[in-house]
């Protein structure tokens, strides 16, 4: 009968040990990735300030990158934490990034840290 008593009683506290340690991980991860997202969103929106005066065919290719990695950012689903290729796409996403970084002539080097998160060029 102890035996029994104990164990769920250890099994009601462990789940709800977990519940709250699953519960800080999913805040900090998403606070991860929203942090990214967004800094990959301000990027791509003040290049494409910085291009809009420029009317050449190059510029207008970048212009063109830098609207698709808008709109990808624009679709990313922010509110469904359980959508199936969440990854997937934010991997899409980092492709994107990488690539106008390369037309751009820029160094990307994104790191999230525990202290900072920071994108240099």
């Amino acid at each position: 009968r102890f035996h029994g008593e104990g164990y769920q009683e250890g099994y009601a506290e462990g789940s709800h040990a977990g519940m709250a340690e699953g519960r800080r991980y999913g805040a900090l991860h998403g606070a991860r990735i929203g942090s990214e997202i967004g800094c990959y969103l301000g990027f791509a929106l003040t290049w494409h300030c910085l291009l809009q005066n420029c009317t050449d065919e190059k510029n207008s290719k970048k212009r063109r990158a830098l609207d698709s990695l808008v709109g990808m950012i624009q679709k990313f689903p922010y509110e469904d934490p359980t959508y199936d290729k969440l990854q997937e796409d934010l991997e899409k996403i980092r492709g994107k990034f990488k690539q106008v970084c390369s037309m751009l002539n820029i160094q990307s080097d994104f790191g999230i840290g525990t202290e900072r998160s920071s994108l240099t060029f």
